[in-house]
Order: structure tokens, then C-alpha cells, then sequence
């Protein structure tokens, strides 16, 4: 066994061993849909990685980390951008890989227009089921080097409190010997959503297949004339979404659980979380996570707190 590359590390994370060796997919795996956003289709095809080379996204010959220096604000999505070339929507996927073990990992991208220089994941049913439904269907394997060599998977360990805020929304994290989430959301506007809690410990592979995987991206059906009038959601549908009307409540039912908007929540912050991931190791700190009307651009904050402090 290789030992890993330097960490970055800061104040408020450590890097230790979890006892594990860093993992791959045994072999390729493809799935093809329509883009939320961009309502274009896309081919995702998932390799295997070498140990230590982290997961990362190939489109048009170029080469984007899944890391938080490359994170970038979209409305309603986490993207990555280098060079002028971005990948919408990657919460879901990343999500699915974090939590699946799945360290290693190119994911490339085709199907787009040859001058586009934007591409989206697909969007399938709005859950992560269908990404790990990919990874189980391939399985995972040792992760190894070009010389063979397994290499120790790390883990970031957060030292001391870390808070992302605006206004009445935050997301923090404080020291804990175990990943825990807590997250609360909160709609007056739609009292059949209103304000729920979920918390998840501890939480692992299971846990995530059978409580977070399966949970939905959401919306208020009063603003989906806003939205699309803004340029988004032209991919979007009854079947990639859970709607909620103000008035009328939940317009496609059944939900897949009571809370399921927040469970959703849940599956968004370990995804954009992922980020934090360097060279093949975990990406999920390791805290106790607790967000309150929380989003995307608050989840990249505390990324980028917790590795760049």
C-alpha cells in the first residue's frame, strides 16, 4: 500500500485515516437523459479512475475537477467551471459517487451541440436513485496506482465550529467522532411543505440508499412561469420533480417520504460537499452538519471555509 499524496490542509480540518482503501468502479457504466436546465440530452459515462486521481469530469477533450475551487454559483444548481467550459446540475451524480465510496472516478460527458461549451447531467426522476443504481450495477474495486499500489483513503476531520450564514439561512459544522446531518427547511408559502427537520446518524452507504437516495428535487408551482422566464427548468416536468402549488398542495403524489423536500435538501448538501475531496479521499467531512434554509451557494461557502481557512 502507497501512502497518499499531501492534503490541503487548515485550521479548522485535519486529515486522518479511515481505515479504508480507496475505491474505483469495476468497470464502465452509461446513462443517458434530459438536463433540468438546459432540457438538452446528454450520454454520462462513468470509468474507472487510478488511486489518488480524485473524481473529475471530462468534456471536449478537457479535463474539470470535482473539486470547490472550481465550484461556481448557478441558480438552482451547483456547476464546475474551467477555461470556459462548464458542467451544470452535478450535485445529484456527485451525491450518489460521495456516498457510494465511489473515490475515484472519469466521468465524461457527450451528446451537446459541437460549439456548446456548457453540458448538464441528467436529471432522471430528480432523485440520486438512478446514479446508484449505476454504481451497484458495476460494483466497486480497490483503487490502485500505475504501480499497482493501494493507497489509504483519508478523511477530513473538522477541528473547531465553521458557519456559513445570510441572513436567516446557515449551514455549519462542528466537530463530531462521526458524519451526522441535520437539516431544517422552511415554506410559509406552501403550508403543505411548511417547516421540517431531518437528521440522519449515523450516516453511511445504507442509510443514504434507502433514506436520501430516493427523495426528489422540488418546487413551488408559482414559480415555475419565473423561473422559465429566467432561462431555467426547460427540461423540467412531472417526472423530474416534485411540485407543490401554494394553494392546492402536492400536484403529482405520492411522495416518496412525509419530508421528502428535506430529505432532498440532505442529498444536495452531500453532493456539493463532495467538493471538498482531494486526491481520492473523502470529500463528507467529518462533523456534526447542521443547515437551515440552506442552498447551493451557502453549501459551496462552508466547502470552501473548511479547506481554504
Amino acid at each position: 500500500m502507497s501512502v497518499s499524496i499531501a492534503l490541503k490542509s487548515s485550521k479548522l480540518v485535519s486529515w486522518k485515516p479511515t481505515g479504508r482503501l480507496q475505491q474505483t468502479l469495476t468497470g464502465c457504466v452509461e446513462r443517458n437523459g434530459v438536463g433540468l436546465h438546459s432540457g438538452k440530452v446528454s450520454s454520462v459515462r462513468l470509468w474507472p479512475e487510478l488511486a489518488s486521481r480524485g473524481r473529475y469530469f471530462e468534456f471536449r477533450c478537457r479535463s474539470i475537477p470535482a473539486a470547490v475551487e472550481f465550484a461556481q454559483v448557478s441558480p438552482r444548481c451547483t456547476s464546475l467551471s474551467k477555461d470556459g467550459f462548464r458542467i451544470r446540475t452535478v450535485e445529484h451524480l456527485l451525491s450518489a459517487l460521495e456516498a457510494s465510496g465511489v473515490d475515484n472516478c472519469r466521468i465524461e460527458i457527450e451528446g451537446f451541440d459541437d460549439k456548446e461549451i456548457d453540458a448538464e447531467i441528467p436529471i432522471f426522476d430528480g432523485s440520486a436513485r438512478e446514479w446508484v443504481e449505476a454504481v451497484e450495477e458495476v460494483g466497486l474495486a480497490v483503487a490502485t496506482d500505475l504501480d499497482g499500489n493501494s493507497v489509504e483513503k483519508m478523511a477530513p476531520h473538522v477541528n473547531e465550529p465553521v458557519c456559513a450564514w445570510r441572513n436567516d439561512s446557515f449551514v455549519a459544522a462542528f466537530p463530531s467522532p462521526a458524519v451526522q446531518i441535520t437539516y431544517g427547511i422552511d415554506y410559509p408559502q406552501a403550508p403543505v411543505i411548511g417547516r421540517q427537520w431531518f437528521s440522519t446518524y449515523p450516516l453511511d452507504n445504507l442509510v443514504y440508499s434507502m433514506e436520501i437516495a430516493l427523495s426528489r428535487t422540488f418546487c413551488i408551482y408559482e414559480e415555475i412561469e419565473p423561473m422559465r422566464n429566467a432561462g431555467l427548468i426547460k427540461g423540467g416536468s412531472l417526472e423530474n420533480a416534485i411540485v407543490c402549488s401554494a394553494s392546492k398542495g402536492w400536484l403529482n403524489p405520492p411522495l416518496h417520504f412525509r419530508d421528502e423536500p428535506c430529505r432532498h435538501k440532505i442529498l444536495d448538501l452531500i453532493g456539493d460537499l463532495s467538493l471538498v475531496a482531494q486526491s481520492g479521499n473523502q470529500g463528507l467531512p467529518v462533523a456534526h452538519i447542521v443547515a437551515y434554509k440552506g442552498g447551493h451557494a451557502l453549501h459551496a461557502d462552508l466547502a470552501r471555509r473548511l479547506i481554504m481557512s
